[in-house]
């Protein structure tokens, strides 16, 4: 399974790296990126982190790339760039300007808020957005936002209906209902459960291929069977 899921739980475990020394860009993602150790403000990492965390889910983007403008321009002409109703795997590319004519830096969606999104970015920091040098959750209003990148995840599992959910939930139960629906019990409740018999607080529902009444003894009990058992009590309690 390549999913969203996967995604985050692999972006959430690079938090707070830091890039050493401080203003360097020699981090661990650039370094699985060129092959080598790099350093310098040739190499800015926005994008090179968020290409690490694809490739550790094996999920693919539409180029490999170091820059946010050519992952962008690729997921135009691949037909997996949006600008709306945002959602968690996407890679949203911003410029802080508000403009959102040059893209300026890059996330993870992590989750959407009503204003935004809450992302897991790379390279970025409280004292420069798009070069603080650490993997950060950054919350984002939308002005910021010129779109997002979509990649094709495996989905978390299969879609149903209601009408369908309802449908196995109740076989299911069924199922798991019939197993209970016999006369084993434990011990401990073997004086209690002659006591009800005797006294007719419990009653049969049914004969077992033995011939013998079936008291379902672990079966569930619902709000009709137990008013009728409060009810035969109160009988019994009367004509005491």
């Amino acid at each position: 399974m390549r999913t969203v899921r996967d995604l985050l739980e692999v972006a959430v475990r690079q938090l707070n790296v830091r890039e050493d020394p401080p203003e360097s860009n020699n981090v661990r993602y650039n370094t699985w990126y060129y092959g080598r150790e790099v350093h310098g403000k040739a190499y800015p990492w926005c994008m090179v982190f968020v290409q690490w965390c694809f490739a550790q889910v094996d999920v693919g983007l539409p180029a490999r790339t170091a820059s946010c403008s050519a992952l962008m321009n690729a997921a135009k002409g691949a037909g997996c760039w949006v600008t709306r109703s945002f959602q968690p795997g996407d890679v949203v590319i911003y410029d802080f300007t508000g403009k959102k004519k040059q893209a300026a830096h890059c996330g993870i969606v992590e989750s959407v808020t009503g204003s935004g999104v809450i992302a897991i970015e790379g390279n970025t920091g409280a004292e420069n957005d798009a070069n603080g040098g650490q993997v950060q959750r950054r919350t984002r209003p939308g002005r910021y936002i010129m779109g997002a990148v979509r990649p094709g995840f495996d989905k978390e599992g299969p879609e149903m209906t209601q009408e369908e959910f309802n449908k196995k939930f109740e076989a299911a139960l069924s199922a798991h209902r019939h197993k209970l629906q016999d006369n084993d019990a434990s011990s401990y409740s073997a004086e209690a459960r002659a006591w009800a018999v005797a006294r007719g607080l419990v009653q049969g529902g049914g004969k077992l291929p033995d011939g013998t009444d079936n008291f379902m003894w672990e079966d569930l009990l619902t709000r009709e069977q137990m008013a009728t058992l409060l009810y035969r009590f109160a009988l019994l309690m009367e004509q005491a």
